[in-house]
């Protein structure tokens, strides 16, 4: 790709400039743009595949156990004061507790001052997991700027070439070129994909009412649906939440079952059922399938079952992310050659 970059630029320089020794350092300054596109590529995978889950998930613990902690910080300090109020002395027994009530109060005061300073560490630990977030998406949006960069040189590039040479490339070429557009296309597709996974739950959402009867209508309108698949929805509830994650969630399933419906008649269905305090929605399809081996599998980042033009192995993961931020869960029924049905909860 760097020698048709130097033809593209020497074509139009004039020709005093082309045997100018002293722009060999300009080209040469150009192809080392593009030294360290794949390394990038796939550093930035690595760091969001393995460093993501694990600070959301270890962060969400944390959350919860320092809760715990400080409720039962609140009780302990009630019975203190309750046993103090009563005035206990050294030698008064509580029923089949061998403590008298100083000694007891002082074991109480101990716990409760180690449990506080466990909670400081952990605290402290929270602090730093999330620095260590902030600079993952940091560093996300960093490498992508410098991965769209070159991305967007070689689609000009391509889009020079297949312009200026139309009439002197063989279907090889135009192939060639055409193949060149499209994976650029991938990866500017996957570069998107990593930074919307990576800003999931970083950023405070608006919670408002959402008409999805709306909503999927605006989606259909926006993604291309082919001639053979018909889409079909009941009527679908107003939630609280937010327009642009919610459009995200079904927007994904949406492309997923209509990527992989292999049918001559495909067919989609979204739905909901009642289930108490949390809305019950699918997104069911009679193409082709998932082995239940995979139903886990699908929901990690980066992975996938086909390694189509479109599929970026992100898509899944930023729905099920989504779903988890909502308080919901995600899961998958499937059989092979009859369809998948891809079960997900919201909270009303």
């Amino acid at each position: 790709m760097n020698s048709l970059l130097k033809r593209q630029i020497r074509k139009y320089l004039s020709d005093e400039l082309k045997h100018n020794e002293s722009l060999k350092d300009f080209i040469n300054a150009v192809d080392s743009s593009y030294d360290n596109f794949d390394e990038q590529s796939a550093m930035i995978q690595r760091a969001m595949s393995i460093s993501s889950d694990e600070l959301f998930t270890a962060n969400r613990q944390l959350q919860k156990e320092a809760s715990e902690q400080k409720q039962l910080i609140d009780k302990l300090k009630n019975v203190i004061n309750t046993l103090k109020f009563y005035d206990l002395k050294e030698g008064n027994a509580i029923e089949n507790l061998d403590l008298s009530g100083s000694k007891l109060v002082d074991f109480i005061d101990n716990q409760t001052k180690e449990i506080v300073e466990i909670n400081k560490q952990k605290e402290s630990l929270l602090n730093e997991l999330a620095h260590q977030n902030q600079e993952l998406s940091d560093y996300a949006h960093m490498v992508s700027h410098d991965l769209k960069s070159p991305l967007r040189s070689i689609d000009t590039l391509t889009a020079w070439l297949k312009e200026d040479y139309h009439d002197k490339l063989d279907e090889n070429g135009k192939n060639s070129i055409k193949l060149i557009r499209n994976n650029v296309e991938k990866m500017d597709t996957l570069i998107n994909g990593i930074l919307e996974y990576s800003t999931i739950g970083k950023n405070q959402i608006e919670i408002y009412d959402v008409h999805i009867n709306t909503l999927i209508d605006n989606i259909l309108k926006i993604i291309q649906v082919p001639e053979h698949i018909k889409i079909i929805k009941q009527n679908l509830p107003i939630i609280k939440g937010d327009k642009y994650r919610l459009q995200q969630l079904f927007q994904n399933l949406i492309d997923n079952a209509i990527s992989y419906n292999d049918k001559e008649k495909g067919l989609i269905e979204i739905g909901v059922q009642d289930s108490g305090d949390f809305w019950q929605f699918y997104v069911k399809d009679n193409g082709k399938g998932i082995p239940e081996v995979y139903f886990e599998k699908i929901f990690k980042t980066f992975e996938k079952l086909e390694s189509g033009d479109q599929s970026t192995g992100i898509g899944l993961s930023i729905v099920r992310k989504i779903v988890e931020l909502y308080g919901g869960q995600i899961w998958v029924t499937s059989k092979v050659n009859d369809g998948t049905t891809f079960h997900f909860t919201l909270k009303k």
